[in-house]
């Protein structure tokens, strides 16, 4: 194309977006390829064509109208990859019921605050996974589950919850998965066809929280439009149509849009199988997934691609029908780019970028991109997508290769956040341009690259953290003075979170005391894994705090 002069891009397309709901998607597939596999659930031994898949689809979708839940209700999904997960996303989608995606680490405060703000009339949860109880802590907060008649609660601290269904287990005063796939009777079957001349495109289907500056999550409202057309043009882009047959590896988690939308949509929208290899990441499992299952592409992050790497190199599974990844969560190394040729013996890796907010792919690559442009770019702009790179003081697009604040524009922008009209204008202009709050600057090729982050937000193995939640309950400890987290240098994770700490005076304290202060207070993956007690901080004239010169001063110490 005519190479460019300026900091901005446009994917132009002549393929039009596709004007469906995820249901309509999801009915096209089965048409065209019924008895193909949709998923596999390798540690559940679970199997499901598109047909059986629909079937038990239209069930629960059924059941959930049955059991009172009516358009726009919001359901909380909170756990791990099972098919449970897979099934209620496009189950709530076709009763036109909102999906809010809850990240299965939250812990009670933060669980509580999520329901609260999007007033999730039902949440669906396993009993337990690892250490999160997720039952118990349902109960903790809604004492009155335990009494609750028929399974319909009657809560205080959240008045709008009426169910909680369990997948695997009997609760008192909850649902069963059994009472969800039985409650549906020929009525509400025949309600749910009815139903769906009234769903548009343009609704809203999901929530996906992003923890915002502030510490509070916000809730990124999408829309069938929004995430049917990512996942149908990163499928183009990835040559999910002309590949005779994919099949996932999908060891990325169902909650962020990764999963649920490169996922879940890119299954439905374009007939390919989605293999989970186990329910949490498990290098391992990801392996054996790839080699029993024959899959040809592979999803993950960085730090995921790197634990494979190690158990390929130490186990030597057979991995040859791998053709293509796609890497995504936060920058790649280098070193690990070059060792998934060599290791995993694969060569159409493809880097993307994306946000929530963003549905979330905005920049991805092609398959057969140099090797220069996969290490330092994260690709090319989508289709129907605008992005342009700006000062952030004066809001003019800088010159082409001058780095500058990230801005989008298109379909893949949020329709906001749920009941927060002022930090939804914060991010998109009356124009609507989203701030992404990223640094990044564009080549002549209109290649993007990411340089860091507005705001220091850490990206710790593809989650992102923001550094002001840990801070502010760290303020919490009778000890601590002040406050502040940054982001060091971790070979495995990306990044790792140190709390540098000012305790008050004549105090004392350790780095043992204040993670068991965390524990079980927020997600695991937000604890410090560094605590550093400090007399003072890098400060700027007006007194503001030079985080990256403490990140620098920190790594030095640990020797990073």
């Amino acid at each position: 194309g005519p190479s460019l002069t300026t900091s901005y891009v446009n994917g132009t397309s002549s393929t039009p977006l596709l004007p469906l709901t995820m249901s309509q998607c999801l009915d096209a597939t089965v048409q065209r390829w019924p008895d193909r596999e949709a998923l596999v659930l390798q540690q559940d031994g679970i199997r499901k064509t598109f047909a059986q898949f629909q079937r038990d689809v239209d069930q629960v979708a059924a059941g959930l109208l049955a059991l009172g839940l009516e358009k726009g209700d919001r359901l909380g999904i909170w756990g791990p990859n099972i098919y449970e997960w897979i099934l209620f996303q496009f189950a709530t989608a076709k009763a036109g019921i909102i999906m809010v995606s809850l990240n299965p680490a939250y812990q009670l405060n933060e669980v509580e605050f999520t329901l609260q703000k999007v007033t999730c009339k039902a949440v669906l949860c396993p009993t337990s996974f690892k250490t999160q109880n997720y039952c118990e802590m349902l109960r903790e907060i809604c004492p009155e589950i335990s009494t609750a008649a028929g399974g319909l609660i009657q809560s205080s601290r959240l008045p709008d919850l009426r169910m909680v269904i369990v997948t695997d287990s009997r609760q008192p005063g909850m649902l069963h998965i059994d009472d969800v796939l039985q409650a549906g009777e020929s009525r509400h079957v025949k309600e749910l066809q009815e139903l769906q001349s009234k769903l548009t495109a343009g609704d809203p289907i999901n929530i996906q929280f992003t923890s915002g500056t502030t510490g509070k999550p916000k809730g990124a409202t999408l829309s069938h439009l929004n995430i049917v057309n990512n996942a149908y043009f990163v499928g183009l882009r990835m040559g999910f149509d002309k590949r005779p047959e994919v099949r996932v590896c999908l060891s990325v988690p169902m909650y962020h849009c990764f999963g649920s939308v490169l996922g879940g949509l890119c299954m439905a929208v374009h007939g390919v199988t989605l293999v989970f290899p186990s329910p949490g990441f498990d290098g391992r499992r990801s392996l054996e997934a790839i080699q029993n299952e024959k899959c040809t592409v592979v999803y993950g992050t960085p730090t995921m691609f790197t634990d494979m790497l190690g158990q390929q190199e130490a186990n030597r599974y057979d991995l040859s029908s791998l053709e293509a990844g796609v890497m995504a969560g936060s920058p790649c190394p280098p070193a690990i780019m070059r060792k998934i040729k060599t290791v995993m013996k694969f060569e159409e890796m493809t880097i993307g970028y994306g946000t929530t907010e963003n549905s979330p792919v905005t920049f991805l690559g092609f398959p057969n991109d140099n090797e220069e442009l996969k290490v330092n770019t994260v690709g090319c702009i989508m289709p129907h997508t605008e992005a342009k790179v700006v000062d952030p003081a004066t809001g003019e697009t800088v010159p082409l290769g001058a780095s500058g604040e990230l801005l989008i524009r298109g379909p893949c922008v949020m329709l906001g956040y749920w009941d927060e009209p002022q930090k939804t204008r914060d991010v998109i202009s009356q124009d609507l341009w989203y701030s992404t709050g990223d640094t990044a600057s564009l080549n002549d090729l209109g290649y993007c690259r990411i340089e860091g982050r507005m705001k220091d937000m850490i990206i710790r193995g593809g989650e992102n953290i923001y550094p002001a939640e840990i801070e502010e309950f760290l303020y919490k400890h009778p000890k601590v003075q002040e406050v502040q987290v940054v982001g060091v240098k971790d070979e495995r994770l990306g990044e790792q979170v140190c709390a540098c700490i000012r305790l008050k005076d004549g105090q004392t304290s350790s780095t043992e005391e204040i993670r068991a202060f965390c524990k079980g207070q927020i997600s695991h993956f937000k604890i410090p894994q560094y605590v550093m007690f400090v007399d003072s901080y890098p400060l700027t004239v007006s007194g503001k705090i030079k985080k990256n010169e403490l990140k620098e001063a920190m790594e030095k110490k640990l020797g990073l």
